[in-house]
């Protein structure tokens, strides 16, 4: 139990030293200059602005722990989710599952990175 303990802060101390460098990399929305469709539908619906931020969270954490090839792996498919996002407009079905898509990514991701280690 007490290395399970160790490893958890481990890990959660290299997530905090990396994390700073990902974040600027992809920021949730900001809802006060929303301008585009899709920005403006997302502002407005709880649940996907609860996708964004999901989004934003998962991919902090994701980029922050995988090396640099896959990280910029992991930042062209950011790029290409956006601008799927975008060709969205106003349609809050199409966000959606473009969010759900993104983020069932992104968690995969994250799965491979547990089973891999290194803790």
């Amino acid at each position: 139990m007490k290395r399970v303990m160790c490893a958890m802060v481990m890990v959660m101390t290299f997530i905090a030293l990396a994390a700073p460098a990902a974040a600027a990399t992809y920021a949730p929305l900001n809802c006060t200059i929303a301008s585009s469709d899709s920005d403006k539908t997302i502002c407005n619906n709880y649940v996907l602005g609860q996708l964004e931020a999901r989004t934003a969270t998962l991919f902090e954490v994701v980029t922050s722990l995988v090396a640099m090839g896959q990280r910029g792996d992991i930042q062209d498919q950011q790029r290409a989710f956006i601008k799927a996002r975008e060709r969205c407009k106003a349609d809050a079905a199409c966000l959606r599952d473009v969010y759900t898509a993104r983020i069932n990514r992104l968690e995969n991701a994250l799965d491979d990175i547990r089973k891999r280690g290194p803790f």
